[in-house]
């Protein structure tokens, strides 16, 4: 799992914390180079609303709602998409 806070030193959460039913606002998307691209390809940009629907029975991947559609994520793609639960 992968922590890290802010320019201010709070913590920020990740989008692989949100619980199953959950709301959160994407704030940064990290990683590097194809993987964060992606992510982004895939609709995932600041700002954006993100609706946690369900999670697998073993945790990976989770399923969420961005931008009006569903959308299937591994748990360590949603570990570099820090975001703001709402």
């Amino acid at each position: 799992m992968q922590t890290g806070a802010d320019e201010g030193g709070e913590y920020m959460k990740t989008l692989q914390e949100i619980p199953v039913g959950g709301t959160a606002k994407i704030i940064k998307v990290g990683g590097q180079g194809p993987i964060r691209r992606r992510i982004m390809d895939m609709g995932m940009t600041k700002g954006v609303s993100v609706y946690v629907r369900k999670v697998a029975p073993l945790g990976d991947p989770m399923e969420v709602t961005v931008r009006g559609y569903e959308l299937s994520i591994r748990k360590d793609e949603a570990a570099v998409i820090e975001v703001e639960e709402q």
